[in-house]
């Protein structure tokens, strides 16, 4: 019988790359975690399975259908959609072996039955922090958050990026000054107005049977602009009376005003009347970052503060404030617009040891010392003619070879190669590992 060739491919919304791109990919995620680390978050890592009573506790909504769900014997499972929920069922859990306040970070692979289109993956990589408290949570943490947005993006190589902040204590209060009754599904519509415009956000709030006089307060509202302190000096001038609108405003002036305190400078943040945040856990300030110079890609870091992480698992009140990088996501669009590059690389050895000949434990010996001094190496062990070893160095970018034969075995002194430049000098093991 024939054997079956099964074309090999992979499902639409996920994400697999060449070595080039996965080790760009790769310090792009190291980069993130090395700033998560700095600033005194402690990893977590949850199962990529959940039970579905779990996952599910909240109940209903787009969330239900996006799941990926199914069962194995008696048990009904589901893959997490987000790092969020397994949070607040691992503090619910071990709430008392966790020190409070709790500064976790996670990052790990989530699932969602996206609409195929592009640029949506239903497998992609998420990077959160997040600062739980035990009862209550210090507002100046809300603060903190911003200046480790702007140190990771930094790192990342960007200069021009501007952290967006607002207070959904703030929105929520003008609402209930303009009587409005469904605020949530306000705060969603004006959420959307970068994306579909204003007039299209009015028609929207037009057709929720809000007043049209409303409509117009609320689009001059979120139209406020200038810096921080103008910012906050309409909003005080705007005399509005209600508790929330107060409370909210007093919280986003504390915020920024320790934001510049922990060294973010003005540039970098400001507030922005239109940033809701869709999801309807936030309960104060909000965030979503944006690259200046290419605005179209959105929000590339997102998150804000959360009243009550885990009352679906406990009755103990867990205040938090967190952010989210969806690093999939972004390094997709980064890459498409050719906004980030590879070095052209598709190893990371930096050393190729090649033998003349069969003789290969001399070889393996200079190996090994490049290893011991941390220099990623590797030994050429096939046994093909030396130009197609050369090739082997060439099509993967490695910047050095060693050459060994019989004279540089019986005098010690190596064939050192740069790659780049073409050039070969004659070296001791000691010379090589001072240079390299």
């Amino acid at each position: 019988m024939e054997k079956q060739i099964v074309k090999p491919s992979i499902l639409p919304g996920f994400m697999e790359l060449l070595p080039e791109d996965q080790i760009l990919f790769n310090n792009m995620m190291d980069t993130i975690r090395k700033n998560y680390e700095k600033y005194g978050f402690i990893p977590v890592d949850t199962p990529v399975i959940e039970k579905s009573e779990v996952l599910l506790a909240k109940g209903g909504g787009e969330t239900e259908k996006q799941i990926y769900r199914f069962n194995k014997g008696d048990s009904d499972l589901s893959l997490r959609f987000d790092l969020t929920v397994p949070l607040a069922r691992y503090v619910s859990q071990h709430m008392n072996d966790l020190t409070f306040p709790f500064r976790r970070y996670q990052i790990g692979k989530v699932y969602r039955g996206e609409r195929n289109q592009k640029g949506r993956f239903r497998e992609f990589f998420q990077c959160d922090i997040d600062i739980i408290g035990n009862g209550k949570l210090n507002l100046i943490n809300d603060a903190e958050i911003p200046s480790i947005i702007y140190s990771t993006f930094k790192d990342l190589g960007f200069e021009t990026f501007t952290i967006h902040i607002n207070n959904r204590k703030l929105l929520n209060g003008f609402f209930e000054y303009l009587e409005i009754e469904d605020k949530a599904e306000v705060l969603r519509t004006i959420d959307k107005i970068d994306k579909i415009g204003e007039e299209a956000v009015k028609k929207e709030l037009l057709s929720l049977n809000i007043k049209e006089t409303a409509v117009e307060k609320i689009i001059e509202f979120i139209g406020i602009k200038g810096n921080n302190k103008e910012i906050i000096g309409a909003l005080n001038n705007l005399g509005i009376d209600n508790e929330g609108f107060t409370m909210g405003l007093e919280e986003l002036s504390k915020v920024v005003y320790y934001i510049g305190e922990f060294g973010v400078p003005e540039k970098n943040f400001n507030i922005d009347l239109k940033i809701a945040r869709g999801l309807d856990y936030y309960t104060g300030t909000v965030y979503e970052t944006i690259l200046d110079d290419y605005p179209s890609i959105g929000s590339v870091c997102s998150g804000g503060r959360y009243d009550d992480l885990a009352g679906y698992y406990t009755t103990q009140k867990l205040p938090g404030v967190g952010i989210s990088i969806g690093l999939t996501r972004l390094f997709y669009q980064l890459r498409e617009a050719n906004i980030i590059k590879g070095s052209g690389a598709s190893t990371l050895t930096k050393v190729l040891v090649i033998p003349m000949d069969d003789k290969i434990e001399y070889s393996i010996m200079v190996r090994n010392k490049l290893k011991d001094k941390g220099i990623i190496s590797e030994v050429f062990l096939e046994d093909i003619k030396f130009p197609k070893k050369l090739n082997y160095a060439n099509k993967l970018n490695i910047p050095y070879v060693i050459i060994i034969g019989e004279e540089e075995r019986n005098t010690g002194i190596l064939a050192l190669k740069d790659m780049v430049e073409g050039k070969q000098q004659k070296l001791t093991i000691e010379d090589i590992l001072n240079i390299l």
